[in-house]
Order: structure tokens, then C-alpha cells, then sequence
């Protein structure tokens, strides 16, 4: 284990986001508090154990949901994220994430990285991990 300088960086954490699945904080801030790094957040409602679609739409719509509730828990606003990495276990639904995303940001767009993966935690379709600046 690598032991981490003291006030390295402070953890956020929010009850209107689904907990942490391991040894993981749901956000973490930098030192200076120039940068916030939000965990991946797949479509779990808070205090449930089990995803409760296989609606694609559905799903993407809980993980902003997700996300932007942990942003507001770092008293920022979804306007300040810049940088999102996208997991699904199927690019057909490509078109469909880029929908949705216009649903919710506007542009500029945050910086975005998409990636196909063979699965992901709890049997989900999409997890998104942000990167926020103050």
C-alpha cells in the first residue's frame, strides 16, 4: 500500500449517490482544490443493491443523475466537468450516449474518451467516471 502525504487529497461523498462497491471514495479533491476526480458511476439508485433496468437510456439517465449529484456534493455545477471516460459493453449504443449527453450539457462539450469493455460491475450497460475543475 502506498501511503498517501498528509491532506494529499480530501474525499467527497454524498448519501444522493449510490455508496462506494469498494475500497474507493465516490470523489476525491486535489490539494488546492483545482481538480475533483469522480469515481465511475453505473446506474444504481442510492441505498439499492441491483441495477433495476436493462433500458439502456434508463441506465445513462441514472448515472448522470449519479454524477451530478456527487458534483453538487463538491459544490460545483455539471457545467464545471471537463473531462468524462465512458464504458459500455456494447459502442452500438454510441449514438444513443451521444444523445443523451446532449440532453444534458451544452457546449463546449466536456473532453470525452469512449470505450467498449467486456463487462462492468453489477451487470451494467454504462459507467462514467468524470473530471471536474474548480
Amino acid at each position: 500500500r502506498v501511503a498517501l502525504e498528509k491532506n494529499t487529497i480530501k474525499s467527497i461523498a454524498t448519501n444522493r449517490a449510490p455508496a462506494a462497491l469498494g475500497p474507493y471514495s465516490q470523489a476525491v479533491e486535489t490539494r488546492g482544490g483545482k481538480f475533483i476526480f469522480i469515481s465511475g458511476q453505473i446506474a444504481l439508485k442510492p441505498g439499492e443493491d441491483g441495477i433495476t433496468t436493462e433500458n439502456f437510456s434508463a441506465q445513462a439517465a441514472q448515472v448522470f443523475q449519479n454524477l451530478f449529484e456527487i458534483v453538487r456534493a463538491a459544490d460545483c455545477n455539471p457545467s464545471d466537468i471537463v473531462k468524462l471516460t465512458i464504458f459500455l459493453t456494447n459502442l452500438s449504443y454510441f449514438d444513443e450516449i451521444n444523445q443523451i449527453m446532449i440532453s444534458y450539457f451544452n457546449e463546449p462539450f466536456p473532453a470525452r474518451s469512449t470505450v467498449q469493455v467486456s463487462a462492468l460491475p453489477k451487470g451494467a450497460l454504462v459507467e462514467i467516471d468524470a473530471v471536474i475543475t474548480k
